[in-house]
Parts: structure tokens; C-alpha cells; sequence
């Protein structure tokens, strides 16, 4: 585990120093983004294939006959990333309240309010045999255990602990706790990344944890299943982690090694070196910035998708970039408005679409 956390941390200042221009990074982080919402949803049982998720979150297929449910998770996933990359770039702390919205994305979309936690009992059993693999605390445990996972986590953090630690021992704790009938799986893993990211570990959104657990399936779950009574109360609450967290640290050193590798290739490829102009771009702004490589105006709609923003707030964001100069105004209307470059940032988008369609390919 040491030296996994050693190959985290060098793989993590590579990345970090690679300077890409935006519309590259757009593309590894939209990639990233589609991998990670297909395999958390394939590792619960969805059966779309990683180009049908594609053309869900890209909304250009709505529904696939028979699959509703399957549209369903894939859309509401996409939704939880999104929101979660925006909740961890403000540093919003980890509370219940979180965790409960985050789950409610995932569970029912984003009109949902917060999800209560479980009244009743939730046996998981084998898809097969119907066995009992696990049989979580009670309900009415479930409150004073996941207070106490948001208490354990803010002294975590205070104590320093490493944050793959953090994460890896956040995420087994909640599909231990099972807080709800459905959806935890999908929402630990949303956790664990939540945490990365919040903590500086979150490689500008170029990686998916989610891919590497779906691959190798056999080896996530039996890591998961860290004593071999299935009773929560039967020594599943006691149990040494030391299986579990080594296989999350090698998880996460392995996939920062693949990205650190892609983005090492990105950089030899003869891109460019970013204009001043550019680099004073904050994230958010970088992100819509790379939106002109495919259009000409984007309105704050578009804005609010790609970053997972409210309309309200995607529009003060658009207006205080447009006071900064590199977005104007190129239609007035209110139901139509729109935003397009300013001349001095558009001589920049030729060069920055070929390289985007060039990584593409």
C-alpha cells in the first residue's frame, strides 16, 4: 500500500504539470466521464453497451426499446458525476445531507429530494443461487452508523490521513452500512470519487475507478467481502480491512498510471503550448471554453449542462465572462440569447480542433 500511495502521488504531479490546451483536456475528461457512468451502472446489472451510454449522456438517442430503466440509470448517473465534480471543486465538506442528495441523483434524477435512509431490511442475494451474500446492520442502526462514517471522515481529514485511505476505507464503509434498498453500490463509488477529488486527488476528472473495478468484477467484490460471515453483526462490523484497502490503493495507483501515460502521450504529440490567454482560464471556464470547438454560440443552458450547474447560476457565470472579454453577446433575445468568442480568443479554436479531433481518432 505504501508504495501504491507513492506511485499515486508521482503519477498525480505528472498529470498536474502537463500543460494541455483545453478542448484535449475537455476530450479526456469527457471520456473519463462516459466510461465511469457506464461501468458503475454494467457493474449493477444495465445492459447498454459503452456506445449506447455514449449516445444517452450525449443525448442523442433518448430511449432503446426495452431498456427504459437501463436510459434511466445511465442518464441519472451522468447527472450525479456532473453534480459531484461541482460539489467537490467548491469543497463542499461531506455531510449526511450530501450524501442523501447524492443518492437521490443517482436513485430518481435531479428533481429528487434528499433520499431517506431505509425502513426495513435489505437482504443481497446471489443472482443465481439466491443464497445470502449479505445481510447489512438494521434500519434502525443505519442513522447512528452513517453519522458516525461523517464524524470518522472529518477527523480523517483533520489527521491527515492519506486520501485514497480515506476514500477507500469511505467507500467500503457505506456498502457495509447499506443505507438504502438500491443504489449503494453505485453511489459509494460517486463517494470515493467525491473525496479524491475534493482532496486534490482528482486528476482534473481524466480518470474512472469505475472501469477498473467492472473489469475485473471477481476481485472487487471478493475484496469487499472481508470476513466470511455474512451477517453484519457475525464479525462483518469488526472485520480487518487490510484486504480491501490494499486492493482500493492498488486500484487507484493502477488507473493514475494509465492516465498518467495518456496524458504523456497527449504532450508528445507536438500540441502546442498554451496562449497566456488560455491559461488564465479557470476550470469552469476552460470546460465551456472547449465548446467552441464544435459550435459557434452556446447558450447558458448548454453552460449548465456541461458543468452541472443551475440555469441561475450558469447565467452569473456567463455574465462575469463576458465582463472579463472572452465571451460577448450574439443574440439578445431573452428566450434565444446567446454567447459566442471574442475575436481575440477565437483565432485560438482552429488549432484547438484539430487536436481535439486528432486525440478523437
Amino acid at each position: 500500500m505504501a508504495r501504491g500511495l507513492m506511485e499515486i502521488e508521482a503519477a498525480r504531479a505528472v498529470v498536474e504539470n502537463i500543460p494541455l490546451p483545453p478542448t484535449v483536456e475537455a476530450e479526456l475528461r469527457h471520456r473519463a466521464r462516459v466510461r465511469s457512468t457506464h461501468y458503475s451502472t454494467r457493474i449493477e446489472g444495465n445492459r447498454l453497451t459503452l456506445a449506447q451510454a455514449e449516445e444517452v449522456v450525449a443525448q442523442r438517442k433518448a430511449t432503446f426499446h426495452g431498456r427504459e430503466r437501463d436510459v434511466s440509470e445511465v442518464r441519472n448517473y451522468w447527472n450525479a458525476l456532473l453534480r459531484m465534480e461541482e460539489w467537490a471543486a467548491k469543497k463542499e465538506p461531506l455531510t449526511e445531507d450530501l450524501i442523501r442528495r447524492l443518492h437521490a441523483l443517482v436513485e430518481k434524477g435531479p428533481r429528487a429530494r434528499p433520499s431517506d435512509y431505509r425502513d426495513g431490511q435489505n437482504v443481497i442475494r446471489d443472482a443465481a443461487t439466491h443464497a445470502i451474500v449479505y445481510l447489512p446492520p438494521e434500519a434502525e442502526d443505519v442513522p447512528r452508523l452513517m453519522s458516525g462514517l461523517v464524524a470518522w471522515f472529518k477527523q480523517a481529514e483533520k489527521a491527515q490521513l492519506p486520501a485514497p485511505v480515506i476514500a477507500g476505507l469511505a467507500h467500503y464503509q457505506f456498502v457495509t452500512i447499506h443505507p438504502y434498498y438500491d443504489g449503494n453500490g453505485r453511489t459509494a463509488r460517486l463517494l470515493a470519487t467525491f473525496i479524491l477529488c475534493r482532496t486534490g486527488y482528482g486528476l482534473n476528472g481524466f480518470f474512472s475507478l469505475e472501469e477498473h473495478h467492472a473489469k475485473d468484477l471477481e476481485a472487487y467484490y471478493r475484496s469487499l467481502a472481508v470476513h466470511p460471515h455474512h451477517n453484519y453483526y457475525e464479525g462483518r462490523a469488526e472485520a480487518d480491512l487490510t484486504l480491501w484497502l490494499d486492493y482500493f490503493v492498488t486500484s487507484v495507483a493502477s488507473v493514475f498510471q494509465v492516465v498518467k501515460e495518456e496524458a504523456l502521450r497527449c504532450a508528445g504529440k507536438g500540441i502546442p503550448s498554451e496562449p497566456d490567454m488560455l491559461r488564465k482560464l479557470d476550470r469552469r471556464a476552460r470546460r465551456v471554453f472547449a465548446l467552441f470547438s464544435q459550435r459557434d454560440r452556446i447558450t447558458t443552458a448548454e453552460v449548465a449542462g456541461v458543468l452541472g450547474l443551475s440555469d441561475r447560476m450558469a447565467r452569473i457565470l456567463v455574465q462575469g465572462w463576458v465582463a472579463a472579454g472572452w465571451l460577448v453577446m450574439t443574440q439578445a433575445s431573452k428566450k434565444a440569447r446567446a454567447y459566442g468568442l471574442a475575436d481575440s480568443y477565437r483565432q485560438f479554436i482552429g488549432n484547438l480542433s484539430a487536436i481535439a479531433r486528432n486525440e478523437e481518432r
